[in-house]
Formats: C-alpha cells, sequence, structure tokens
C-alpha cells in the first residue's frame, strides 16, 4: 500500500514542512500539502508524489535562501498543483536528473532549467515573469512539455541548448522581450502546434548546428522576424545520393524544417535564413509581413515546398551572397517590392510557382544570380514580369507572364534562355539589350500594347518558333547595330509594322511569315542590311516591304501576296532580291529578274539582281518606334515650350529663373562653339514649395526645355520617391537607386519629398544608402542627366545639408509660392473651360472672395484644392439642374455662385 503523508503550515498534518515530508517519504509515497505559502528549498531525490491536496494554485513554494523552490534529481516522481516561485532570477524549478513529472503547475520569478540527461514531462504549466529565460532546456535532456504557457519574459520564453531534444506539443510562449523560441548548441527539438506570439526579437531563432522541427505552428506579431535561421543550423542532414547537397528527410524535411505552420504580423522579414544554414518550409503560410516575406542570403540553402508569401511589405522572396534556393508549388502574392528578388550568386529555383501582383518586377534577377523559373504563373506588375540585368541569368520553361505594364520579360545587361513560354498583355513583350546572346524558343507574344519583341541596339538575340500577334505597335523591333536571328516564327495582326530593322542592324530572318499588319510587313530602315529567306508577308496596310536609303537588304526566296504593294524603296536603297514570288498585289514593283516561277516551298539556287539606286524610289512608310508604350516624340522648338511655361498661371518667379537659367545655357552653347570656356552652370536644381504649387508639371516642362537646348538626348521625365530608391535590406537600395537612375538617362529624374530619404531622428536608415549611391551616380553621369529633388521648404534645407556631395551639387533652388486667390480663380476657370462649363461674372467673383476666405491648413492643396473645388461645383451643379423638368444649354453649362461648396467651419 501507497505510503501517505501530509504537510499542514500550523500542524494539522504530519509534518510541517514539505522537505520534512520529503526526507522521511519512502519510494512511491505520496505527500499531500494543506494551502499555504511554504518558503524552502525542495529537492526531490525519490521516485515520490508531491500534490496540493486542496487542488491546483492552493499551495505556494518560495525559494529559500540555499536554491530553487523545487530541484528534482529522482528517477520518477509527479509534482502537481503547485505554484514554484524563484528569487533573484535564480530558477524556480531545476531539473538535472530523472523522468519527473511536473503536473498543472506554475512556475514563476525564475523560470525552470532542465539540464544533465533529464526527461521530464511538463504538461499543463503556466510559467511566466521568469527573469531572463522562462524554459531553459539544455545539456543533453529530452524534455516532453505539452499544453503548457510561457509568457510575460524578460528575454527568451524557450532556450534550447546543447545537446538537449526536447517535444514540445501545444506550448504557448508570448510576451517575451527578446526571442519567443531559441534552439542552439547542436539541440534537437520537436514542437508540434506550437504557438509563439508578442516577442521583442525574432519569434523563433536556431543558430550553431541545431536542427528543429516545428509542425502546424503559429508564429507572429513579433517586433523582429518571425523565423531567423543562421550559422550552420540544419546542415548535419544525411547527404544526396549524389553527394552534392543534403536530402530531406521523410516527407520533404529538409534542414531545420517547419511543415504546416503560419508565420504572419512580424516587423521584419517573415524567414530570414543567413550564414551557412539548411531549411525548409513545407505547406507553410507566411503573410501580412513589414519587411520581406522570405530572405536566404550568405550560403544560406532553402526549400519551399506548398509554401505561400503574401501580402508583404518588401520583396515575397529575396536571395543573396551564395544562397541557394528552390521553390516547389505554392505563391508570392501581394509584395510591397519584387516578388522574387535574386542578387549576387544567389541560385533561385522556381517549379510550379505563382509569382502574381507585385508592386516592382515579378522576378528581378540581378548581378550574377542564376533563376530559373519551370512550370511557372507571373502575373499583375506596374514593372516587369522578369527581369535579368547585369550578369544575371534567366532560364525559363513553359512559364506564363501576363499583365506587366512594363516588358513581360526584360534582359538588360543580362542573359535569357526562355523555352515554350506565353507573354500576354504587357506594354513590351519582350525587351533585350545584352552583350549576351538571349534564347527564345517555342514562345508566344500576343496583346501587348506596344512592341511584342524589342531587340536592343547591339544585341545578337535567337529567336525560334516563335509567335508574336495583336500588338499595339511594331511585331519585332531590331534595334540600331543589332544581329538577330529569327527562324520560323511568325508575326501577325500587328498595328504597327511587322518587323522593324533600324540602322546598321543585319538581322538573319528565316522562315518567318508576316501577316495582317498595319503597317509595313518589313521596314528595312535606311542604312540597314539582313538576310530574309523563305518568308512569307501578307495583308499589310503599307507596302509589304520598305527598303530606306542606303540599306541594303537580301531577301530570298520570300513569297508576298494578298496585300496592296509589295515593294516601296527610298531614293538610294540597294537591295538584293533573289528567286521570290508575288501573287495577288494590285501594286507590284517587284523587279521581275529578282522573281521566280517555281513553287513557293521550291525557290531557285541561282541569279540575283542588285537593284540599282533610285530604282522606283516612294515615299517611305514611317516605322512605328514605340517599344514601351510610348510613341517616339517629335523635337519640339524652343519657343514652343517656352510659351508653354509662360502659360502657366501664377509661378512668376519660377517661370523668371528659368528664364534666366535658358538663357545662360544658350550662352554656354555659344561660348563653347566659340572655344571659350564656359561659365559655372548647375543643371541639377531644388524645387521647395508645398503641395499642388506645379513642381512637377514644372519639371516636365523644364526637361523639355533642356532637350529643345540639345543639352539632353531625350528629354523625358522619370519619377521617383522613397519606395522606388531605397530598399527592405542591406544592398538591396544601390541597385534600386541604380535602375531607376539609369531609366532617367538622356532626361530628368524627379524625385518628390526628397527628404523622406532621410528620416529626421534614423541616422541608420537606409536611404542614406540611397543618397550616396545617387551622389556618384549624378557624377559618373553628369553630362547625361538632370536631377531635381522636391518638397516642403524647411524638409529641403535640412535635406540638402544631410550630405556634402548634396549641397555641392544643388545650387540653386526654385521656390513655388501659394497660389494667391485670384490665382486660384483662374485655375478654376481654365478646368471649367476645358470641360465646356461657363463662369459669369457673379461665379468668378465669387470665388476670389471663397477663396480668400478659405482655410490654408495642412490639408490645403493650391492647384489640387483648387481641381477639387471644380469638381464640388460640377456636382453641385448636377443636382440642381437635375431637378429642372427643361434645362436650357445654359443651365447646362453654367456654374453659379450656389454651386460653390460650403465653406469648412471651425
Amino acid at each position: 500500500m501507497t505510503a501517505g503523508l501530509r504537510v499542514a503550515p500550523r500542524g494539522w498534518g504530519t509534518f510541517k514542512t514539505i522537505v520534512a515530508a520529503v526526507r522521511e517519504a519512502p519510494d512511491g509515497a505520496v505527500i499531500s500539502v494543506q494551502p499555504g505559502t511554504y518558503t524552502e528549498s525542495v529537492v526531490l531525490n525519490r521516485d515520490i508524489t508531491i500534490t496540493a491536496e486542496k487542488g491546483r494554485g492552493t499551495v505556494r513554494i518560495v525559494a529559500g535562501a540555499h536554491g530553487p523552490a523545487l530541484t528534482v534529481q529522482s528517477p520518477g516522481g509527479t509534482v502537481r498543483g503547485l505554484v514554484l516561485e524563484g528569487r533573484d532570477k535564480e530558477p524556480a524549478v531545476l531539473i538535472t536528473a530523472g523522468a519527473v513529472e511536473i503536473d498543472g503547475c506554475e512556475i514563476t520569478g525564475g523560470g525552470a532549467h532542465v539540464t544533465g540527461t533529464a526527461t521530464p514531462v511538463i504538461k499543463d504549466c503556466e510559467l511566466h515573469h521568469t527573469g531572463d529565460v522562462g524554459l531553459y532546456l539544455g545539456g543533453d535532456s529530452r524534455a516532453v512539455v505539452e499544453n503548457t504557457g510561457i509568457n510575460d519574459v524578460d528575454a527568451v520564453g524557450i532556450l534550447v541548448d546543447h545537446g538537449a531534444a526536447p517535444t514540445l506539443t501545444r506550448v504557448s510562449v508570448t510576451r517575451t522581450g527578446g526571442h519567443g523560441i531559441r534552439v542552439t548548441g547542436s539541440a534537437r527539438a520537436a514542437l508540434d502546434l506550437c504557438a509563439v506570439t508578442h516577442s521583442g526579437a525574432a519569434a523563433v531563432a536556431v543558430d550553431d548546428s541545431a536542427r528543429p522541427v516545428l509542425r502546424s505552428c503559429r508564429i507572429g506579431d513579433s517586433e523582429g522576424g518571425g523565423v531567423v535561421i543562421t550559422g550552420d543550423a540544419g546542415t548535419d542532414a544525411a547527404p544526396d545520393d549524389d553527394g552534392t547537397g543534403e536530402a530531406p528527410s521523410a516527407g520533404g524535411e529538409f534542414g531545420v524544417a517547419l511543415r504546416g505552420c503560419e508565420i504572419a504580423r512580424t516587423g521584419r522579414d517573415g524567414v530570414h535564413v543567413t550564414g551557412r544554414a539548411v531549411a525548409s518550409l513545407i505547406d507553410c503560410r507566411v503573410s501580412d509581413i513589414s519587411a520581406a516575406g522570405v530572405v536566404v542570403t550568405g550560403a544560406g540553402r532553402l526549400r519551399l515546398h506548398d509554401t505561400t508569401t503574401t501580402d508583404t511589405t518588401g520583396s515575397g522572396l529575396a536571395a543573396g551572397g551564395e544562397a541557394q534556393v528552390e521553390v516547389r508549388g505554392g505563391a508570392f502574392t501581394r509584395s510591397g517590392a519584387n516578388g522574387v528578388y535574386a542578387a549576387d550568386t544567389s541560385r533561385v529555383t522556381l517549379v510550379d510557382c505563382a509569382v502574381t501582383v507585385s508592386a516592382y518586377t515579378g522576378v528581378h534577377a540581378g548581378d550574377g544570380s542564376r533563376v530559373t523559373l519551370s512550370d511557372c504563373r507571373v502575373q499583375g506588375t506596374p514593372e516587369h514580369g522578369l527581369r535579368s540585368v547585369e550578369q544575371a541569368l534567366l532560364t525559363l520553361t513553359d512559364t506564363k507572364i501576363d499583365d506587366s505594364e512594363l516588358c513581360g520579360i526584360e534582359v538588360d545587361g543580362g542573359d535569357l534562355s526562355a523555352r515554350g513560354c506565353r507573354i500576354t498583355k504587357a506594354a513590351t513583350g519582350i525587351g533585350l539589350r545584352t552583350e549576351h546572346r538571349p534564347l527564345v524558343d517555342d514562345c508566344s507574344v500576343s496583346s501587348c500594347s506596344g512592341v511584342g519583341i524589342d531587340i536592343g541596339a547591339d544585341t545578337c538575340a535567337l529567336v525560334v518558333d516563335t509567335r508574336v500577334t495583336g500588338t499595339g505597335a511594331a511585331g519585332v523591333f531590331v534595334r540600331e547595330g543589332a544581329g538577330a536571328w529569327l527562324t520560323d516564327c511568325s508575326i501577325t495582326d500587328t498595328k504597327g509594322t511587322g518587323l522593324v530593322v533600324q540602322a546598321k542592324a543585319a538581322p538573319r530572318v528565316r522562315g518567318t511569315t508576316v501577316t495582317g499588319t498595319a503597317k509595313n510587313g518589313l521596314y528595312v530602315a535606311d542604312n540597314a542590311a539582313g538576310r530574309f529567306e523563305n518568308c512569307d508577308i501578307s495583308s499589310t496596310g503599307f507596302p509589304a516591304v520598305y527598303v530606306g536609303s542606303g540599306a541594303t537588304p537580301v531577301l530570298r526566296g520570300c513569297r508576298i501576296h494578298d496585300t496592296d504593294e509589295d515593294l516601296k524603296l527610298a531614293d538610294g536603297a540597294e537591295p538584293t532580291i533573289e528567286h521570290c514570288r508575288v501573287d495577288d498585289v494590285k501594286i507590284s514593283t517587284m523587279p521581275e529578274e529578282g522573281l521566280t516561277t517555281e513553287p513557293f516551298d521550291e525557290p531557285g539556287t541561282s541569279g540575283a539582281l542588285a537593284v540599282a539606286p533610285g530604282t522606283r524610289a516612294g515615299a517611305p512608310a514611317t516605322p512605328d518606334t514605340k517599344s514601351t508604350g510610348t510613341r517616339k516624340a517629335r523635337v519640339e522648338s524652343l519657343s514652343e515650350v517656352l510659351a508653354e511655361l509662360d502659360d502657366l498661371i501664377g509661378l512668376e518667379s519660377v517661370k523668371q529663373d528659368v528664364s534666366t537659367m535658358v538663357k545662360v545655357m544658350q550662352l554656354v552653347r555659344r561660348r563653347t562653339e566659340a572655344g571659350l570656356a564656359a561659365p559655372p552652370l548647375s543643371r541639377h536644381l531644388v524645387f521647395a514649395g508645398n503641395p499642388g504649387t506645379g513642381k512637377t508639371t514644372v519639371a516636365r516642362l523644364y526637361s523639355r526645355i533642356l532637350a529643345a537646348l540639345g543639352l539632353l538626348s531625350r528629354g523625358h521625365l522619370v519619377e521617383a520617391d522613397r519606395a522606388s530608391l531605397v530598399g527592405e535590406y542591406v544592398g538591396h537600395t544601390a541597385p534600386k537607386t541604380t535602375a531607376v537612375f539609369k531609366r532617367a538617362l538622356g532626361g530628368v529624374l524627379f524625385i518628390d519629398e526628397a527628404y523622406a530619404l532621410t528620416p529626421a531622428g534614423q541616422g541608420n536608415d537606409y536611404g542614406r544608402e540611397a543618397i550616396a549611391a545617387l551622389v556618384k551616380l549624378m557624377e559618373d553621369h553628369r553630362d547625361d542627366i538632370v536631377v531635381i529633388v522636391a518638397g516642403y521648404p524647411d524638409d529641403m534645407e535640412r535635406f540638402v545639408d544631410i550630405n556634402p556631395g548634396l549641397a555641392s551639387r544643388f545650387t540653386r533652388t526654385l521656390m513655388f509660392d501659394d497660389y494667391g486667390s485670384e490665382e486660384l480663380g483662374r485655375i478654376v476657370q481654365f478646368h471649367a473651360a476645358k470641360h465646356e462649363y461657363e463662369l459669369p461674372q457673379d461665379t468668378r467673383e465669387a470665388l476670389h472672395g471663397y477663396f480668400g476666405a478659405l482655410v490654408r491648413d495642412d490639408r490645403f492643396g493650391n492647384g489640387r484644392t483648387a481641381r477639387q473645388i471644380f469638381q464640388r461645383m460640377t456636382e453641385r451643379h448636377a443636382q440642381r439642374v437635375v431637378e429642372l423638368v427643361e434645362p436650357t444649354t445654359d443651365d447646362l453649362v453654367t456654374l453659379l455662385p450656389d454651386d460653390l461648396p460650403p465653406l469648412a467651419t471651425g
């Protein structure tokens, strides 16, 4: 029969202290403790049970002066329903050996420490206010922790160290000053159905060579990241059969493994793998992240299987360093930056994966990275679907790219291999500008608002068995000096020319069909060349083939049919035409010597005609030069742009400043042409003024003025702000700033609210990296660009003083004053005339008084406010006129004083 002992503080039991009862209890004894507070240090060294006789929480043991409240050294035993309280941040419970069961206890003041070879079971407990560590699991212990809550810890909720290998099930860790759970040393841990929330640092941190497995855990609401894995964590998995890497364990788990976990609402990256760490995420969800969803850097390796990343302020996936990332299934959706971003020499492979709705480019490959996509879908971006820059390589197989506002696939210096891909609804389907030899094989490009395939200057691309259809401009555009090869392609239903070849380009085009073009089927510009063999051109809006002056293309074995006119030559054109065929053409000017009566699929092999210069010259059909959704603008005269500036309402001091600068620039040009030294000239400007004062409008005009003066090659304007220049992690900012800067070369880079690059009080903000990159780029390209920074006057003065390089480059500030009442009224009149409304004299007078009485607080937007007032007037006018039975034309167009919205009061 099991012995029973009782403990009571006032002598009701056999013993007055628990220590005394334990000393006398035999193995197997049960010690029942009456309610009360016991200040003593209990050492459990035999297999006995200590229980609160009146139930959980009625007995409190406060650690005495000689150790924890409870020390366990026994091979077994049970402690049930007690409150165990430590002192001075020492552990309240210390377990060094044995398999004790701690059941339904409350541990406070110093947490619980498990060391040595102990194998305790801790279940249905609560640990709180425990000092630096809530639960420490170290040594070679094998603890089992179930249904236990750990909260309000100064530092780490659970620390697993050394060679410990605990099993944690339904454990909740919340409100910790540091990590929720940290696994370090060579520890192993199995976490199932756990929740780690509201941590001051990363919710889960894994380092050294630790390798935990987390299943169905909920991680989030942390001030730091969700899961951070570093060091050599997870690297001791078994090698692959071929010895090249790590093999997954059963079920696909690999290194540090997370399966079926949810990571949400973190202050930094959702998952960050770095060092030499190895990890896998299987069937996980990463969402609502205030940085990047998943980041892999250093020599880290990560596998993502059926894992979804959504709603991140940074990139969905970012890889850098020598990282290796494999993604199978899952998606990256609603990323605040790129969907997938690869840099340095990282390797990223995506299979059967979706990248959708990203704020930047869907998939960006930079530096020397290698990114491979197979059976993937990239959809919904205001920039490029996929982009390869610098020395990066994109390898695409059977991938769909849809709904990109710039290029579906953009190669700008990098390399590309695309097979079986489908590009739809982009400004440009595929843009290629590189020294490499990109390959496009068995792809289709359709429904693009601009060019289908744009092969940049001096680029040699290979395009095979590819279909281009339904473009808003040219089907394929081969730019100056390019040496592209097109084989067995088709170009159909284009609103521009089917195939455009610019000066000095010499493409090889074979077996290609061009039909249904609004302009020429083939346009060979002045001084261009190329070989066009066995091609079929039909149903063109302009002559099927146009050859410009000095152009020397060779057409061999081609067929032109079912169109109004087959050939148009400019003066000086020198084409060579061999064994071509013409059918069902209304106006044929093809030389008979270059034609054949042989079947089209069996062209002759001898005979050629070099058409003499000037033969059958005709007016050239201008090719469509649209490559990114905008037509190449004609060169404007300076007087036209200055007149447009002068027509702007108000801004008198700005107009005077611009006029002065124009005169100085004209003088600079004249002195330079005369061989004289030029006076000092600073083209970079600060626009200081409140919102709505016309800063962006004047910046656009200024860019056109510089182009008209011949000081800028293009004169376009690229708008930028902090979000487009500053990255979300180390090393991301400089490439972003450089990319935006390069888009503005030849024009003006306009940075609105530039002071946001250096928020007050944030000395280590990434914005300073953007400024440093900007200053260097301005120096490297000082003759190719103008930079305008804009914002509130006081903030802009602080911004320029941040960096000496800024102060030396931005030496002139244009002040944009607030509009006066009369000017605001004229802005309303302008919009009224534009939209066919009339303002009688009494309405104009009422407007003047209205703006004079308008409160100019933080919500006042100058010109924007005037536009809003006009819109409100039209709305009130509509409400008034709709009540009239038979309104006259005057009623429909006249705005009355009563249509003014009421002034805000208070």
